[in-house]
């Protein structure tokens, strides 16, 4: 009887800790996953709020909004990663901001 508890909890030391390991990795890889997401909506946040103050600074500068978006890329200095963005810019007229959506560009 004493031998066929010891073989027993053998095997349940042998199946859970090999079990918790493994849940253990699962969660740290979720985990990584979701930092991974949130890194790559917070980046393409941070693109669009440039994009938007170097228009307002060019309003204040000059009176206008920049008519597209090398102007602001050439005078303004502003970089874009277009391998990884994908930015729709819209003006409409020289005293309205204008229309800036930023995409993740995906292969």
């Amino acid at each position: 009887m004493m031998k066929r508890k010891k073989s027993i909890s053998r095997l349940l030391r042998a199946l859970v800790f090999p079990a918790l390991a493994v849940a253990a990795l699962l969660f740290f890889n979720s985990a990584l996953n979701n930092l991974n997401r949130d890194s790559a909506s917070e980046n393409m946040r941070l693109l669009e709020d440039a994009l938007r103050r170097s228009c307002v600074a060019c309003y204040a500068a000059e009176g206008s909004y920049p008519s597209d978006l090398a102007y602001l890329k050439e005078h303004y200095g502003l970089q874009i990663d277009e391998s990884r963005y994908i930015v729709h810019y819209q003006a409409f007229a020289e005293n309205l901001m204008p229309d800036i959506t930023v995409l993740e560009n995906t292969p």
